[in-house]
């Protein structure tokens, strides 16, 4: 059965100012709408729409709780990248960098940002051209669902060298990913308990301290 009040359905969204789960409302309904002609999410998660995906989607913005400059890579439906912006929609630092090459589904994420009033801007293109060309101060990059996890390294590179912080929600063969030439390469990887998967995790990618 769909969630009719999501303030209850998980303290992700307990926590959230009203303002904000009306953001949220809108997001959801639209998702919703263009689920019907452009393939947004699956289909049986819908249902699930306020835990599956944008409570899943809220644990990445807690992740880097200062971070209001960010880069979501691939970003599909908006998740994580569109909750985030959403999230933090009432605050003038925050600007989320949405990158997505399929150009019905930049259309949705256009058409829901100006619906929220979300602090989103969406690039239409590949990753390699548009990540190349950013130089905005980006705090943080995330990516779901997107690509291995030595890849979104690959792409956010440029960045974690910069001091931004990389977070990758990863299901329950996390550990697959977690290869020893990553985990003993030049970045620090360490993981964050799922607060909506009981057996994902979130990868934390960042620079290691200086010495």
């Amino acid at each position: 059965m769909p969630i009719t009040d999501p303030a209850a359905a998980h303290p992700l969204l307990a926590k959230l100012p009203a303002g904000t789960l009306d953001r949220l409302r809108i997001y959801a309904g639209l998702l919703r709408k263009w689920q019907r002609v452009v393939n947004l999410v699956g289909s049986l998660s819908l249902d699930e729409v306020w835990i599956r995906h944008i409570a899943d989607s809220l644990q990445v913005s807690d992740a880097v709780p200062d971070a209001r400059n960010w880069l979501d890579l691939g970003s599909g439906a908006g998740l994580p990248g569109l909750v985030t912006a959403i999230k933090y929609a009432d605050d003038p630092r925050a600007r989320v960098h949405l990158v997505e090459s399929g150009r019905r589904k930049c259309a949705f994420l256009q058409t829901a940002a100006r619906a929220t009033g979300a602090p989103a801007i969406v690039h239409c293109g590949r990753i390699e051209d548009i990540a190349g060309a950013l130089n905005e101060g980006i705090e943080a990059v995330s990516a779901r669902a997107l690509a291995p996890l030595a890849k979104l390294i690959a792409y956010a590179a440029r960045f974690l060298d910069q001091g931004a912080i990389g977070i990758f929600p990863k299901g329950k063969h996390f550990e697959a990913e977690l290869t020893p030439s990553l985990t003993a390469g030049k970045y620090l990887i360490t993981t964050i308990a799922s607060q909506t998967d009981p057996e994902g995790r979130l990868i934390v990618v960042r620079r290691p301290p200086a010495v």
